[in-house]
């Protein structure tokens, strides 16, 4: 070992560590989760560490929640056919622009009702948003407005847009749409612009489920096919419920989401989407709401001005995702997206994520909601997150490990996501899939990573090169120090 200046201290403490590490796994090779389980082919996919799919097992280390910062309102729905029931949000990143979707709402009513419209609104950068005049439909004696739906009730009271990434779409049905209530079924629309839309057809694509909140459409490239997730009620409770289609037109039978062996409660919105690095995971970012869980008194909700009616619960968002298929993954009960300071944030209907988790920025990724539900200060507000830092794999100080199931890849070279205090690191073993280190991959074999990256190329003694691997069954070790591990990808 070579020697260290005086004063190093913290070199010190690290290399004791390490050593300590490395002689333990010398003494135990593939000692932690070394039974023999079905490999996973990750290809060149990059994977979140979002649930447990790829983790065989943790040691001094756990996943962590994260959550989103605020960063403010971003855009005020002030106008006179917007209002204080404004909802039902989606954003949507069209290369260099990003469009918002939204229902306009001006006073309380029955769902459906000729008060609602549909309100577009648009960015560069997604911070900065604008409401173009459209001329598209009169609203109070004239056409200077951003709407994009008016007078076809029902359809505004939900109408929930998706960008077609399908290859060979035609250009007339790059956007498509669903909107509509139980009366009438989910009507699907299409459109070339994003702007002006027309129905499919006049009958309804989607015809069993409640429909009476935002019901998200999507292209899966990792199904090959349509999905949509849609409100139904099952023994009193808002649930979810999924279909699926070849063509937007013809769809399966619904099937319910389940949770595992987690509690049911009531998701209101379920905004469910392929996360944009990572397209086979979807990541649902859903309202959670408590019927009757109320917060205010009456005097304080007469002060901040919200309608009376619209005090008497509250709600938050939650974190989910999902692979395909009838289950949800719920790693977390916590809270995703905490209400803020301040009675407005405590009331019905408030703090709903808009649909669409999208990038605005090499390292940050924005989250839309909607907040001040029922109160004349009703806005959109954008949070901002990391790049791929719902979840983390987390260890302390004191150190922990994550040993991966067996994998096998495509690729030449590891990159990972990760961030380190100035005293942590993250060494990374290659073993075999009955864990047993591979020479030149071994933990001794590993340089440590130490910093703060979206995309860091692990490297070994030998350099990052890992093209023999590939195609073979592998685990993967991380051995972890006050450090946080968000995801990884084997690529070229």
């Amino acid at each position: 070992m070579k020697s260290i200046r005086r004063g190093n201290c913290h070199s010190i403490t690290l290399r004791a560590f390490w050593v300590a590490i490395v002689s333990s796994a010398a003494a135990t090779p593939g000692a932690v989760g070394a039974e023999a389980s079905e490999t996973i082919d990750i290809g060149s996919r990059r994977e979140l560490f979002v649930d447990h799919h790829l983790i065989d097992s943790l040691d001094g280390a756990a996943l962590r929640l994260h959550h989103p910062h605020d960063e403010g309102p971003v855009l005020r729905f002030d106008k006179s056919w917007e209002g204080l029931f404004c909802g039902y949000a989606t954003v949507i990143k069209d290369d260099d622009l990003y469009r918002l979707y939204y229902r306009g709402m001006p006073a309380a009513g029955s769902d459906g009702s000729d008060g609602e419209c549909t309100c577009y609104a648009e960015s560069k950068d997604g911070i900065h948003w604008t409401k173009p005049t459209l001329g598209l439909f009169e609203m109070n004696g004239n056409r200077e407005n951003n709407v994009i739906l008016a007078q076809h009730a029902p359809l505004s009271h939900n109408f929930c847009p998706m960008l077609d990434s399908r290859a060979g779409v035609p250009d007339e049905e790059r956007y498509k749409a669903l909107a509509g209530t139980r009366k009438t079924g989910l009507v699907a629309f299409v459109s070339a612009d994003g702007v002006h839309w027309k129905k499919m057809r006049e009958e309804p694509v989607i015809t069993e489920g409640a429909f009476d909140s935002q019901n998200v459409p999507m292209w899966s490239e990792h199904e090959q096919r349509y999905v949509c997730y849609f409100r139904v009620f099952v023994d009193g409770f808002r649930r979810i419920s999924r279909t699926t289609s070849k063509d937007f037109r013809e769809w399966s039978e619904p099937v319910l989401m389940h949770y595992g062996d987690k509690p049911i409660e009531h998701l209101y919105t379920n905004q469910t989407h392929p996360y944009f690095r990572a397209p086979h995971i979807y990541v649902s970012v859903a309202a959670r709401f408590f019927p009757g869980r109320r917060v205010l008194s009456v005097e304080q909700a007469e002060a901040i001005g919200v309608h009376p009616k619209y005090f008497n619960d509250c709600s938050d968002g939650v974190l989910m995702t999902t692979r395909g298929g009838d289950r949800y993954q719920r790693t977390f009960m916590d809270g995703f997206l905490k209400p803020g300071i301040g009675m407005e944030n405590w009331v019905s209907r408030t703090n709903y994520p808009a649909l669409n988790v999208v990038p605005t920025g090499h390292d940050e990724m924005s989250i839309y909601v909607n907040q001040n539900y029922g109160q004349p200060t009703s806005h959109l507000r954008r949070y901002s997150m990391r790049t791929d830092g719902f979840v983390s794999a987390h260890a302390s100080y004191a150190g922990g490990e994550l040993l991966t199931k067996p994998l096998k890849f495509d690729g030449s070279q590891l990159s990972i996501n990760f961030a380190t205090s100035a005293a942590g690191g993250v060494r990374v073993e290659i073993q075999d899939a009955e864990g047993l280190p591979i020479p030149g991959f071994t933990l001794a074999d590993s340089v440590e990573s130490i910093g703060n990256e979206i995309e860091r190329t692990v490297t070994w003694k030998s350099g990052s090169d890992v093209a023999r691997l590939a195609g073979q069954a592998v685990r993967l070790r991380f051995v972890l120090k006050d450090a946080d591990l968000y995801s990884l990808r084997f690529e070229s």
